[in-house]
């Protein structure tokens, strides 16, 4: 028989443009709590932002954050109902952006901040999950 792997439930949240400020000190609140701290803290916090800012400003306004701790890692999804992410932004070896673009680096910046980025997007929406060890 199989193990249970012990999951704590930090965060569920859905979000719109007027909740983006308020999410973000919940995931703040909710990450400290888990063990992060100084550096490690800010950048999870700064990661998770910019893909809610990403959710609401380019696939259809808002979502839903899950955040939860598991086997010592921090664990967040953002999810959206986006028509989901083109092609030529998923590649996680693509250099920053160019500083004349206007948008494109949020999913880049997030995967410099955090331990794993994964995404899985199509026609009904991307969800975005970010995970973080938690040094103890």
């Amino acid at each position: 028989m199989a193990e249970a792997v012990q999951t704590t439930a930090l965060l569920v949240e859905d979000f719109d443009v007027a909740l983006i400020t308020p999410v973000r000190h919940a995931v703040n609140r909710g990450a400290a709590a888990a063990g992060l701290i100084g550096q490690r803290l800010e950048d999870f916090v700064l990661a998770v932002n910019e893909i809610v800012t990403n959710a609401v400003r380019h696939a259809g306004g808002g979502g839903t954050l899950r955040m939860w701790l598991t086997e010592g890692l921090l664990v967040c999804e953002v999810v959206d109902k986006g028509a989901g992410i083109p092609e030529e932004r998923l590649d996680g070896e693509a250099a920053l952006p160019p500083s004349s673009a206007v948008s494109g680096r949020g999913l880049w910046l997030a995967r410099h901040l955090v331990d794993e980025v994964t995404v899985t997007t199509g026609d009904a929406g991307t969800i975005v999950r970010l995970e973080t060890a938690v040094e103890d």
